[in-house]
Formats: C-alpha cells, structure tokens, sequence
C-alpha cells in the first residue's frame, strides 16, 4: 500500500485523504484501485459507520484522472475491454459507479473539485467545502464529456438549468455558487473545513446506523421508479426495521429523555 490513499479510524468514523497533491491529487491507476479498495473495506466494515473523504495539501479535493497517465488510456481501450473493466466496473474513485456503499459520505472539499474529482463528491451524501473551493466539468474543453456520474447526478442535485451551465460550458464557479444553487451543504472556512466536517460525521455516526443504510438504499433503489413502486420500496424497508434492537433502544431513549446508543443490530 502507497501513501497515495491514506485511511485513518476515529471512532466510528473512517476518513479518507487523496494524498497526491504534487498533482492535485488526482488519480492514477494505482490510487483508483487504492480508492476503490478503501470503500470496500469501509462497507465491509461493521464498526465503521461514516466516511470523510477530503484531499490534502489545501488546493485540491482531487482533479480527477491524471491527464498524462490515465485519460488517454482509458478512453483509447478498446470497446469490450472497457466495457468489461470500467463500464461494468467501479468509476472513478470507486463510489462514481457499480460499488454500492450505503452508509453515509460527506466529502470535505478544500480547492478545486474538477471533473473526475468533482463526479467523487457528487457520489457522496453531504458536503462541506472551504470558502476558496472551486467547481467545475472542465472536460469539454479537452473534447469529452463526464463519464463517472455527473451527467446524471449533478442534474438531480442542483436541477437542469444549473448542471446544463456546467456541463456545457465548462466554467468554474465559486464556493458562494455553489452553496446557491445547492450543491454543498456548508461553506467553511478553509482552516476549520476539516474540524467541522469530522464533527458533522461524528454526529452522523451517533445516529441509528441501519436506519440510515436501510433510508439511503431506499433513495438509490427507488430512483426511475413509479410512485406506487418507491412508496411500497419504503414502507417495505421501513418494516425491515421493526425488530431491531436500534428500533427499541432508540424508543426507549426518547421515553427516559436521554441519547440513545445504537449497536447496529
């Protein structure tokens, strides 16, 4: 294992760091697979509850696939190689697609968040971001379009009109924008991004765990859906949960007025 992907355990909470900042940490190769590895244990992993990922050095959360050792690569395989390894593999950075983690991600967004790194923190659930923080799809400037999620996800989040300008233009826009238009959760400033992001994934740890799994697999699954379809998809998950012991200690805490602690079960 390189000291490209860095996993540390605090508590309940696993935090990822994209450590190549020599390059914006952006990935090559090997730190996908590094990436893509990191989510599989953090799924496998019973204690582990919530994910931060975030990118060090303060400039870059990630730029995406490094141009001079991955794109060309990668977008010159032939067809049913590519079909095999990426199309019905993990996207970028694992989590972009077919590597289904349902616990919680925030991502910790300091500097730029551009293609490939932006299409990561669209994947994840919440984020945060510092006051400096860029955004933006550059990929049309350099004759592609997105391809890890964000042609599909960006509309869903900031709506049509929003991901259309990005998409099409291939402009940055500012931490302020973003937060506008609702594409992160919090704006913070630079030196506190990292504090408060952590502490927002502790307080997410603190809540019923398979509540939460069982809540954010509803939200996937149920998207392209009927209405009847995805309301009997959440009814039905919503009665999975009816004889967990969470279920009970989490009734029983509000009843004694006290924080409840839930085990998983």
């Amino acid at each position: 294992m390189s000291e490209d992907i860095l996993i540390e355990r605090d508590g309940h909470v696993c935090v990822i760091t994209i450590n190549r900042p020599q390059v914006m940490n952006s990935l090559d190769f090997a730190a996908n697979d590094e990436l893509v590895e990191a989510w599989r244990k953090f799924a496998a992993d019973p204690d582990l509850r919530v994910a931060l990922i975030t990118g060090s050095g303060g400039k870059a959360f990630c730029a995406g696939a490094d141009l001079k050792t991955y794109t060309m690569n990668f977008a010159t395989t032939s067809a049913p190689e590519f079909q095999r390894k990426y199309t019905n593999g993990p996207g970028l950075g694992g989590i972009t697609r077919n590597l289904h983690v349902f616990k919680p991600i925030v991502a910790a967004i300091d500097g730029y968040a551009i293609s490939g790194g932006f299409e990561i923190a669209l994947a994840c659930d919440i984020r945060f971001c510092a006051d400096h923080a860029k955004f933006g799809l550059q990929d049309v400037k350099w004759g592609f379009h997105a391809c890890d999620g964000a042609l599909i996800r960006l509309r869903d989040i900031v709506g049509r009109g929003n991901a259309m300008e990005m998409i099409l233009s291939g402009d940055l826009i500012d931490a302020e924008h973003a937060y506008r238009i609702g594409l992160v959760n919090r704006v913070c400033r630079s030196e506190n991004l990292l504090e408060e992001s952590l502490t927002y994934a502790h307080r997410l740890a603190s809540r019923a765990p398979l509540a939460q799994q069982l809540a954010k697999e509803v939200m996937v699954r149920a998207e392209g859906l009927t209405l009847d379809e995805a309301l009997r998809l959440e009814s039905t998950s919503f009665h999975g949960l009816g004889q967990t012991r969470d279920l009970d200690e989490g009734t029983t805490a509000f009843r004694e007025k006290r924080d409840a602690k839930f085990i998983g079960e």
